[in-house]
C-alpha cells in the first residue's frame, strides 16, 4: 500500500501564470488553480505546478553554474516540425545539444530544459 499518492510535478519560476500560459498551449492542458504565487495545470495525478520563488535564477544548462536539478521528457510526432513549433511558443534552443538526431533541448521561457523526442 502506498504511503502517498502522486499529484504533478512544480517548477519554481518568477511568474507562475506566464509560465503556465507557455505549458498550457505547449501541453493543452487546462488551468485547475491559480493565484499569484502558484499555478496548477491539469487533474491530480496528471498535473504540472509552477510556483513564484523571490529572486530566481534560471539554470544555466549546459553550464553547471545553476544546475538544472531536473526536467522534462516530452513527445512529438516529428523532432524538426515539433521544435518550430515549440520554439514559437517562446522556447529556446541551446547550441549544446547532446544527441540532436534523437532528442533536442529546449529551454522554457523560465530557462527550465526540457527535452522532445520523436514518439515511438
Amino acid at each position: 500500500m502506498a504511503l502517498a499518492k502522486y499529484v504533478g510535478f512544480s517548477l519554481d519560476c518568477d511568474d507562475p501564470a506566464a509560465l503556465a500560459g507557455f505549458y498550457s498551449t505547449l501541453l493543452g492542458m487546462e488551468v485547475a488553480f491559480s493565484s499569484d504565487e502558484f499555478v496548477y495545470l491539469g487533474e491530480p495525478g496528471n498535473g504540472l505546478g509552477f510556483v513564484k520563488v523571490d529572486k530566481y535564477v534560471p539554470p544555466t544548462w549546459p553550464d553547471s553554474d545553476v544546475p538544472k536539478q531536473s526536467h522534462l521528457e516530452l513527445g512529438v510526432d516529428d523532432l524538426e516540425s515539433g521544435e518550430a513549433a515549440i520554439l514559437e511558443l517562446g522556447a529556446t534552443k541551446p547550441d549544446f545539444q547532446p544527441q540532436p538526431d534523437r532528442w533536442r533541448v529546449l529551454l522554457d521561457p523560465a530557462g527550465h530544459p526540457f527535452c522532445i523526442s520523436a514518439s515511438v
